[in-house]
């Protein structure tokens, strides 16, 4: 037992540095001294305007036209993050990432509904088998989840962007801080629970002479509001999503939500790891009624049908397509009584 106390000073350490995290959520409002005219500028490489009711949710952003071949080739297996990942290449030459584990259901269904209302997100595939041939006699890691014929079940396959990547960007000095596309993202990473919002996981690119600011990564959502030790019950659950809490708080101008949330208590006894989670939560605290409910609205033009086509693409069952949409729609009718 005693070396349960030993820990004690660690955890109040922990415990006492939260504070710091309202610093974020005190700042991410305004504009940091950056001009509004610079602001607004940036914020054109993060939103586009868009008509939400024309866009076809089941193929998502590379359309129907850009699904991935039949057969695959290995290239290399990818170590970075925490999930099993490589690279292969179709019989048409396009390059993709193949991803498994807790996030292909989750990540295909977010980059669709994060890309129909005007943000910019991967081009994702969600394959019930996908063959590939030149593998490794042995990968690193999900070797568990492949077939002695090379057969994977249950994967996402991610189109190489086309754009050069150059870099990523940060949530406490984003370029397009303090505009309206910038809290609308905010409150749709609240909606979708998205809690994996590390830096590392907004990419920057280059397309045409300008910057796009993309979040990257969009794993972590559909599940609970913060990362719990066994994080694979974190990320596309149903169950975790309907009881998980979304707005937390309102005043006469600003609203709070849950996600980004506190990591589970086990998380304490790692202190750097719990403080860098902690300090995401500012990213759903203090922001514009009026911006959430301009974000609202966006979601609000998304149809049934819609929800359910990205679901449906993802590979969830149908109980689940119903489960989630009902969700979404619930959150929706949240932010637009605001």
């Amino acid at each position: 037992m005693l070396h349960k106390f030993n820990k004690l000073p660690t955890v109040i350490a922990v415990l006492a540095l939260l504070v710091q995290t309202d610093l974020f959520a005190k700042t991410a409002g305004t504009n940091d001294g950056i001009a509004v005219e610079s602001a607004r500028g940036a914020a054109r490489g993060l939103w586009t305007p868009t008509d939400v009711h024309s866009r076809n949710l089941y193929y998502g952003p590379g359309g129907a036209d850009s699904r991935p071949g039949k057969r695959f080739t290995f290239i290399k297996e990818d170590l970075d993050g925490t999930n099993p990942k490589f690279d292969v290449r179709d019989e048409n030459g396009v390059k993709w990432k193949i991803k498994l584990g807790p996030e292909v259901h989750a990540e295909t269904a977010a980059s669709r509904i994060v890309w129909a209302l005007g943000y910019h997100a991967d081009e994702d595939y969600f394959v019930e088998v996908v063959h590939v041939t030149h593998l490794p006699k042995r990968l690193h890691r999900g070797q568990n989840l492949i077939a002695a014929d090379g057969a994977i079940r249950n994967a996402r396959l991610e189109r190489e962007p086309g754009d050069k990547k150059v870099g990523y960007w940060k949530w406490q000095s984003a370029p397009f801080t303090g505009t309206r596309e910038f809290n609308g993202l905010r409150v749709l990473m609240a909606v979708i629970n998205n809690w994996d919002l590390k830096n590392v996981n907004n990419a920057i690119y280059e397309h045409d002479g300008r910057r796009i600011y993309q979040v990257s990564d969009l794993g972590a959502s559909f599940g609970t509001t913060g990362v719990l030790i066994r994080k694979q019950k974190a990320k596309g659950n149903l169950r975790a999503f309907r009881h998980s809490k979304f707005v937390t708080k309102v005043t006469s101008e600003r609203v709070s939500f849950a996600t980004p949330g506190l990591p589970s208590f086990p998380y304490l006894f790692a202190p750097w790891d719990y403080i860098a989670r902690a300090r995401l939560r500012g990213i759903g605290r203090n922001i514009s009624r009026a911006d959430a409910k301009w974000m609202g609205e966006l979601l609000g033009q998304l149809s049934a049908k819609q929800l359910r086509d990205a679901f449906r693409a993802a590979g969830y069952s149908e109980s689940e397509v119903d489960g989630f949409t009902e969700a979404v729609q619930k959150r929706v009718a949240e932010l637009n009584t605001l």
